[in-house]
């Protein structure tokens, strides 16, 4: 049986998001809608990791925390403009999306480069 944590984050602008975790690498999975104007509810996708979006106000009240396991953590690092540090548990660096939510982005030392 295999288990698999999916973490929620609170949203604004879902188009601002997107192209947000877009530059994570997450590529659009799902997008929900209740009914037009209503608050929107999206699946992200990167590799076998997920991460779900929502407007809704009553999910997720934020800003949240995740922790991402990335094979190179450098590309990350250059491609938001931020420092890494190195940790004994990997080598580091921390992103916010535009909602205010943190990203942890990690190699561990062994991946790393």
């Amino acid at each position: 049986m295999t288990t698999q944590a999916v973490p929620i984050l609170r949203i604004s602008d879902v188009d601002q998001a997107l192209a947000w975790w877009a530059r994570l690498g997450f590529a659009e999975d799902f997008r929900h809608q209740f009914e037009p104007g209503f608050p929107w509810y999206v699946g992200l996708v990167r590799g076998d990791a997920q991460v779900h979006l929502s407007q809704h106000t009553g999910d997720a009240l934020g800003p949240g925390l995740l922790y991402l396991w990335v094979e190179d953590v450098d590309a990350v690092a250059a491609e938001f403009g931020v420092p890494i540090e190195d940790m004994p548990w990997a080598r580091d660096c921390e992103v916010t999306d535009p909602d205010g939510n943190r990203v942890r982005v990690g190699s561990t030392p062994s991946s790393a480069g």
